[in-house]
């Protein structure tokens, strides 16, 4: 087993806020995220591959595959957008780089199969201290 992994960008704006709180109760959970203005990230992606090596073509997958994948289904999707308004994954979840994760997976996982790949991480970088990485499940 080998892992291979893919970097790409996308930048986004959202805003971390429950609905069912007040504005108050918001700013204190959520701080300057809970900006009614929104706020931005320049956010780094890096997606795992896990496989064997196909003998015939020294690979576990084609990077430049995975690059069209990711960029066609991802970044081309969420990059300079405001996620909770223009794209609908976020329209009944938070908005929050977690949950990012888990839709960034949710949407490679079969794309990967489908190219002789297992995806194994989705680590997504929210800002340079702050990134989360998931591998799939609950």
């Amino acid at each position: 087993m080998i892992y291979i992994t893919r970097k790409e960008h996308f930048n986004a704006a959202h805003k971390l806020f429950n609905p069912n709180w007040t504005d108050e109760k918001n700013n204190e959970v959520f701080g300057k995220c809970a900006n009614p203005n929104w706020h931005g990230h320049n956010y780094t992606l890096y997606i795992t591959v896990k496989g064997e090596i196909n003998n015939e073509t020294g690979y576990t997958v084609n990077l430049k595959e995975l690059s069209t994948i990711i960029r066609k289904h991802v970044c081309d999707v969420f990059d300079h957008k405001n996620l909770n308004l223009d794209v609908d994954y976020f329209k009944t979840i938070q908005a929050s780089t977690e949950n990012v994760a888990i839709v960034i997976w949710n949407i490679l996982a079969d794309k990967v199969k489908n190219i002789g790949g297992t995806l194994h991480c989705v680590k997504l970088y929210e800002t340079e201290n702050n990134f989360v990485e998931y591998f799939g499940g609950k």
